[in-house]
C-alpha cells in the first residue's frame, strides 16, 4: 500500500499480498486455464483462436500467464485475484497504445473482455445473489469490453494514419470509461463482501469465527488504501474496537488491534476511531497492566500510526490530548520493560510521533526521565538491535533538545557519546529502506547535536569527544552519508554551532579545535550556509 507503514520501516504485513498473488500467477497457463475450463469455455476459446498467435514477441510468455486466472475459492480472494488481472491488462492496453501497436492492443482487447466475463460469471456463482446495482454495473462493464474489441479490430482495417489518429483518441476514451466501470464493479463487491465480513465479527460470540474474520480484514487492508477506506465506512473499525472491548475475546485484542492500526492509514478509519471512543479503550488497554505485552505493543502501534506526522487529519484528536499524559507514561513503561526489539520499536514509535503532534509531550517524557531509559536501552541489544529503533529513539532525543533542561540529563547519561556513534551509523543488509534508516539516524543525530551545543557543558563535551572529525568527514565524504543532502546540512549546522562555542575557547584560552585545518573552515564555516552545501554536496571524493 502504498500502505502506511509504522515509522521505522514497520510493516504490519511479513508479505505483501500483491507478491504473493504474483507468486500465484506464475504457475502453468494450461493448469490455469484448464481451472477455469468450466465457466468460461466459449470466451476462451475465441481468445485462444482469435488473440493468441504464435509469435516471439517479447511479452507473449507473460501475456499466457496472466490469461490464466484464479480457480473456485472465496469471493474476496476471486476479486482481488481477478482484479489484479485486470487492472494489469488496462494498464498494459495503455502502453501497447501509445506505441501503436494495434494488433496487440486488439488481442490484450479481446483476452480482457474474457477476464471480465470470467469475473462476473465466477462471482456471480459463488456469492449467488446479485444486487439491481450490481447488475447494471456488471451491464456497463461487458458493454465497454464488447465496444472496446469491436473498435480496436476495426482499428487493424484502417491504413490511414490520419484516420488512425482519430480512432486513437477513441479507443484511449473507450479504455478510460471501461477501467471507470471496472473500479465501480470491483468497489460494489468488495463493498458487499466487507459488509459481510464485518457483519459477522459484530454478531458472533465464537472466538474461532472472529478469529478467522478478523483475519481475513487484516488481509484486506493490505491490498491498500481504498480497501481501508471501505472497511471504515462499512462499519470495520467499530466492530473491532468492540471485540476489544469484550472479555472473552482477549486473546483476540493483538489481530483486532493489529488490523485498526492498518485502517487508521486512512482519515476514513481515524473518524471512527474518535466516534466511538478508540483513544479511551487504547488507553484503558495501555495503562493495564493485566493485558499481555503483545497487546499493549499493538495498541501502542495503533497511537503510533494515529499520531504520525505523515498524516494531516490527525492533528486535531481531541480525545488523544486528554489522555495523553497517561498514554505517554504507559508508553515510557513499555519501553523500559520490553522483552523483544518489536515491542520497543512500536512502543517508541509511538512516543517519537507524540513529541511531534504534540511539544508537551516532551515536557513530559523529561519529567518521566525519558533520556535516562532510551540512553539505556541503546545499550541493550535484545531491545535496540536495527537502525529503524535508533531512528526513534534520536527522532525523541531530536524533539526534546529543543528544552534547555534536556543538555544536563543528557550530559549526565553519557548521551554526547552515544549520539556521536549514531553519526557513524551503517545498514547491515544494503537494502533501501535499511540505508534510509541509517541516514535518518546520522541527520537527526547531527540536529541533536546542533541543538544540544548551545549548552556550554554539552559543547565542552563534545570537544573532548572529537566531535568535530567525525562531523567535517561526514561533510567531505559523501559515501561516509550515502551522498544525503539532509545528512550533509544537518552536520553543517553542528559544525557551525560548535565553532561558536570553540571561538570563545580559542579567545580564553588559545585553544585550536582538533581535527578543523584553515580549508575546513574556509569552506565549510565562513561562507554562507547554502555555498558550503553546495560546494559540499557538488565534491567528488578521492580514492588516491
Amino acid at each position: 500500500m502504498n500502505m502506511m507503514a509504522l515509522p521505522g520501516g514497520r510493516h504490519l504485513g511479513s508479505i505483501p499480498l500483491q507478491e504473493q498473488r504474483l507468486h500465484f500467477m506464475q504457475v502453468d497457463s494450461v493448469q490455469r486455464w484448464m481451472e477455469d475450463l468450466k465457466l468460461m469455455t466459449e470466451c476462451e476459446c475465441m481468445c485462444v483462436l482469435q488473440a493468441k498467435p504464435i509469435s516471439l514477441e517479447e511479452d507473449t510468455q507473460s501475456d499466457l500467464i496472466l490469461a490464466g486466472g484464479p480457480g473456485p475459492g472465496d469471493p474476496l480472494q476471486l476479486l482481488l485475484k481477478r482484479g489484479w488481472v485486470i487492472s494489469t491488462e488496462l494498464r498494459r492496453i495503455g502502453q501497447k497504445l501509445a506505441q501503436d501497436r494495434w494488433a496487440r492492443v486488439h488481442s490484450m482487447s479481446v483476452r480482457l473482455t474474457c477476464h471480465a466475463r470470467s469475473m462476473v460469471s465466477e462471482y456471480s456463482t459463488i456469492s449467488r445473489t446479485t444486487s439491481q446495482e450490481m447488475g447494471q454495473a456488471e451491464k456497463l462493464l461487458m458493454e465497454k469490453c464488447s465496444e472496446l474489441s469491436a473498435v480496436t479490430e476495426r482499428c487493424l482495417q484502417v491504413e490511414n494514419e490520419h484516420v488512425l489518429k482519430s480512432m486513437k483518441a477513441c479507443v484511449s476514451e473507450t479504455l478510460s470509461t471501461l477501467g471507470q466501470h471496472f473500479g465501480q464493479l470491483l468497489e460494489l463487491a468488495l463493498t458487499r463482501e466487507v459488509q459481510a465480513l464485518v457483519r459477522k465479527i459484530d454478531t458472533s460470540d465464537n472466538i474461532y469465527i472472529t478469529e478467522s474474520t478478523t483475519g481475513n480484514l487484516f488481509s484486506l487492508t493490505q491490498e491498500g488504501a481504498p480497501l481501508c477506506r471501505i472497511i471504515a465506512k462499512e462499519g470495520g473499525v467499530v466492530a473491532l474496537f468492540k471485540v476489544c472491548r469484550q472479555d472473552t475475546f482477549r486473546c483476540l485484542y493483538p489481530q483486532a488491534l493489529r488490523t485498526l492500526a492498518s485502517i487508521c492509514c486512512v482519515e476514513e478509519g481515524v473518524h471512527q476511531l474518535e466516534k466511538v471512543d478508540g483513544i479511551l479503550c487504547l488507553t484503558d488497554i495501555l495503562t493495564d497492566d493485566s493485558h499481555s505485552e503483545a497487546t499493549r505493543a499493538e495498541a501502542a502501534a495503533v497511537v503510533a500510526q494515529v499520531t504520525s506526522p505523515h498524516l494531516s487529519f490527525t492533528q486535531h484528536l481531541t480525545s488523544f490530548l486528554e489522555n495523553m499524559e497517561e498514554i505517554v507514561t504507559a508508553l515510557i513503561k513499555l519501553c523500559q520493560e520490553a522483552s523483544s526489539g518489536e515491542v520497543f520499536l512500536l512502543a517508541s514509535a509511538a512516543l517519537a510521533n507524540i513529541t511531534f503532534f504534540e511539544k508537551m509531550a516532551c515536557e513530559m517524557l523529561l519529567q518521566l526521565n525519558a533520556i535516562r531509559v532510551l540512553l539505556e536501552a541503546c545499550g541493550d541489544k535484545q531491545r535496540v538491535d536495527t537502525p529503524y529503533t535508533r531512528d526513534q529513539i534520536v527522532t525523541i532525543l531530536a524533539n526534546m533538545s529543543v528544552l534547555e533542561q534536556c543538555a544536563s540529563d543528557i550530559i549526565q547519561e553519557n548521551g554526547v557519546q552515544l549520539i556521536m556513534g549514531m553519526l557513524s551509523e551503517k545498514p547491515r543488509s544494503g537494502t533501501p529502506a535499511e540505508v534510509a534508516a541509517c541516514e535518518r539516524v546520522q541527520q537527526k543525530a547531527a540536529v541533536t547535536l546542533a541543538r544540544l551545543c548551545r549548552d556550554p557543558d554539552v559543547a565542552r563535551e563534545a570537544v573532548r569527544l572529537s566531535c568535530m572529525s567525525r562531523l567535517i568527514e561526514l561533510c567531505r565524504s559523501p559515501s561516509e552519508r550515502n551522498s544525503s543532502d539532509a545528512v550533509l546540512v544537518a552536520c553543517l549546522c553542528s559544525v557551525r554551532n560548535l565553532l561558536q562555542f570553540w571561538a570563545a575557547l580559542r579567545r580564553l584560552a588559545g585553544v585550536c579545535p582538533e581535527g578543523l585545518q584553515d580549508s575546513d573552515f574556509q569552506q565549510l564555516v565562513q561562507p554562507r550556509l547554502v555555498d558550503s552545501f553546495l560546494l559540499c554536496s557538488n565534491m567528488e571524493e578521492s580514492f588516491v
